[in-house]
């Protein structure tokens, strides 16, 4: 199977009430794009055949793609009241869940969480899961600014460990970004920065350690993460507070993660196949917005057993789909 770990899926409805919400601006552009903005920065944006699910699907069956696993994009529920964030994640996750049913076998869901209300976030994980169907959580590099290993968050990784839910981290814009006033800059770079910030403070407080059964996804290859490997082990060789929560070099844990293929880019997932192993790598095509072939992992000097785990045996196993 061909499955596709890093695809999204978009929702008028959403889009219409986060523009109202967050007062941006909307401009279209030669090739068909709708840019939804604030200032001079792009905070989403779509064509029209993004909201066609019929259209998806016959352009998988073009590229040999069996499956994609959809979430909700950034900036996802998170800045929004603790009211709201629960009825757009209800909203959110429904609309995945039709997604999957109209097209059984081609798309599944990734659940949205309120996260900015713990006991409606352990509910909707659980509606999500059990009644909806749902293989697994998307996750933001923050939470309306909340760091993942604040000590709020701390039941709901109790509750996927425990129930040994795959989660997909995806990056939210970090704090700050708005001096990234030009260039794309917050999505080109924030999106790497944001990452990367949120796993190093992830292993750093023991979020692994303490809850070591779920797999846990970085997108775009772990952003700068593998790269500072041994920046992050040297903090913990030198440092006190780098050793306070964690019992073992922070690349153990790294390792022990799963990483999507989204970097797009042979050498950087050469290194990630050195570092954590091919059985830890997942094809992702970033669809629709990026919607890249499986052309990145296919071009690799690796074998066509390993190359078939990337594209889909890994994915199938840790998300326990069925052929």
């Amino acid at each position: 199977m061909i499955i596709d770990s890093h695809a999204h899926i978009l929702d008028r409805d959403y889009l219409r009430e986060l523009t109202e919400f967050m007062g941006l601006s909307r401009s279209a552009t030669d090739s068909g794009q709708t840019l939804l903005r604030k200032g001079n920065a792009t905070v989403a944006w779509h064509k029209d055949h993004f909201f066609d699910l019929q259209a998806r699907v016959d352009g998988m069956d073009q590229l040999g793609i069996d499956m994609r696993i959809l979430s909700l994009s950034s900036p996802s529920v998170y800045d929004w009241p603790v009211a709201d964030q629960i009825r757009l994640s209800k909203a959110s996750n429904d609309h995945n869940a039709r997604a999957a049913a109209a097209f059984p076998g081609r798309f599944v869901g990734l659940a949205t969480l309120p996260l900015g209300d713990t006991r409606a976030a352990l509910s909707e994980l659980d509606r999500a899961i059990d009644e909806l169907g749902m293989v697994g959580v998307a996750i933001g590099s923050n939470i309306g600014g909340k760091p993942l290993n604040h000590r709020d968050l701390e039941p709901v990784w109790a509750a996927i460990n425990r129930r040994r839910v795959p989660v997909v981290e995806h990056p939210m814009l970090p704090l700050g970004s708005e001096h990234m006033d030009e260039y794309e800059l917050p999505l080109r770079v924030g999106f790497v920065y944001d990452t990367t910030t949120a796993l190093a403070r992830m292993i750093y407080a023991g979020i692994f350690e303490r809850y070591p059964d779920f797999p846990f996804l970085v997108a775009h290859t772990g952003g700068a993460l593998l790269f500072l490997l041994e920046r992050l082990d040297n903090g913990y060789r030198i440092f006190p507070d780098c050793r306070k929560h964690i019992s073992t070099l922070p690349s153990e844990y790294a390792r022990r993660l799963y990483y999507d293929t989204c970097a797009f880019y042979g050498p950087a997932l050469m290194m990630a196949r050195e570092v954590v192993g091919v059985e830890k790598l997942l094809w992702g095509a970033d669809d629709p917005f990026i919607g890249a072939t499986t052309d990145h992992v296919r071009q690799l000097a690796i074998s066509d057993t390993e190359k078939a785990l990337i594209l889909g045996g890994n994915a199938q196993r840790i998300f326990k789909l069925a052929n």
